[in-house]
């Protein structure tokens, strides 16, 4: 048997709502396990998209970095953003992903802070590009059931 990951969340948060929460007293601990069921329901959803979450979201870092080198008046600055835009996940691995991410994010923030001091229209362009990514991050993560 091949347990499956979100099925067993979603029965085991069904089954804390369904079969456990009207029979614990008193209501705090009912609201615990409300709570744990909630959380149970999201780890599922976040399990079912973890890895095209991130994969999407370094690809798109990426294609920032490539049209941000030609942007930018720092040229080592420019180098390393050529340098992590030929980059590629070599791992579909959650922690290998989370990995890259949090490079890219880091060398994102380097590179949002050097356009915003520079008053070119390229670099204006740019800048609105990051915060599109921005929103676009937030989105990818937000849970359908709005919680947590």
């Amino acid at each position: 048997m091949k347990p499956d990951p979100q099925r067993v969340l979603e029965q085991t948060a069904l089954n804390l709502l369904v079969d456990v929460l009207p029979n614990v007293q008193p209501r705090y601990r009912q609201t615990g396990l409300g709570i744990a069921a909630g959380l149970l329901i999201s780890v599922r959803e976040e399990f079912d998209r973890a890895a095209a979450r991130r994969v999407e979201e370094n690809a798109a870092l990426r294609a920032l970095f490539a049209r941000g080198a030609s942007v930018i008046t720092d040229a080592a600055l420019a180098t390393r953003l050529r340098e992590a835009a030929a980059t590629r996940d070599e791992s579909l691995l959650v922690p290998a992903l989370d990995a890259g991410n949090r490079a890219l994010r880091a060398l994102l923030i380097e590179l949002h802070a050097h356009v915003e001091a520079l008053a070119t229209p390229e670099a204006r362009d740019l800048d609105a590009a990051i915060w599109r990514e921005l929103v676009a991050s937030a989105e990818r993560r937000r849970l359908s059931s709005g919680a947590f």
